[in-house]
């Protein structure tokens, strides 16, 4: 009896002994994990670091864009970085100042893409009678639409107002080597062949026209109202 009652006590003391022993050793994981994610934490702070965290998907889905849409706007609000650490290579102040232009004005660019985007997830390209009885569907995702493509407005006035001072005369023969795409983008917006405000036009207008038809739609063009009656 005394010799069970002390295998017993082993037990529990061989027992207790284990348990803390894997407490320790899943307190020591859960630190060694914290420390390294605290060492490889990202910090999000200026507008470099907020552009690269837009991504473009080969489909893009609404949620995607209002994502991207969430980030670039963050991007014009946050401050540069220092220019040791800017995304293209800056040995004086002028190289700096265009750098910032560009960079706003390619900023303000990419919100208007991904406003056409977010828009062309519910646009309509043209209703017919036949769609009469999901009408108040499409005139909801053409509203959606509308709002989409109208904000483009104001990131459009924004992406010429950049565009034009990276235009000015002390810069005719600065370019900044890496970007040449930001230098495209603002010798097309000054010769007119980038038009984002021609495209919301056009778009807009077949967009009102769709939802004036919705509109204007009777009950006798409804199909299946004509076949009931």
């Amino acid at each position: 009896m005394k010799f069970f009652n002390f295998c017993k006590k082993t037990s529990d003391i061989f027992s207790s002994h284990k348990s803390n022993c894997i407490k320790l050793l899943v307190l020591i994981i859960v630190i060694s994990l914290i420390s390294v994610s605290t060492s490889d934490a990202y910090m999000v702070k200026y507008k470099e670091d907020y552009y690269k965290l837009y991504h473009v998907n080969y489909k893009q889905r609404p949620d995607d864009c209002i994502e991207n849409i969430y980030w670039l706007e963050k991007a014009v609000r946050a401050d540069f970085c220092n220019p040791l650490y800017a995304k293209a290579k800056i040995t004086n102040e002028e190289q700096y100042e265009k750098y910032r232009y560009l960079f706003m004005m390619h900023l303000n660019l990419k919100l208007i893409e991904q406003h056409i985007r977010l828009g062309r997830n519910y646009d309509k390209v043209a209703f017919c009678f036949y769609e009469a009885p999901w009408k108040d569907e499409y005139r909801r995702n053409l509203e959606k639409t509308k709002a989409a493509y109208e904000a483009g407005y104001y990131y459009w006035k924004e992406a010429c107002l950049w565009a034009e001072k990276a235009n000015i005369g002390k810069f005719k023969f600065l370019f900044i080597q890496e970007f040449q795409n930001w230098e495209d983008e603002r010798e097309r917006i000054s010769n007119g062949k980038l038009d984002y405000k021609f495209m919301l036009d056009r778009e807009l207008k077949r967009v009102n026209e769709n939802i004036a038809k919705i509109d204007a739609l009777t009950p006798q063009q409804n199909p299946q109202t004509a076949d009931a009656q």
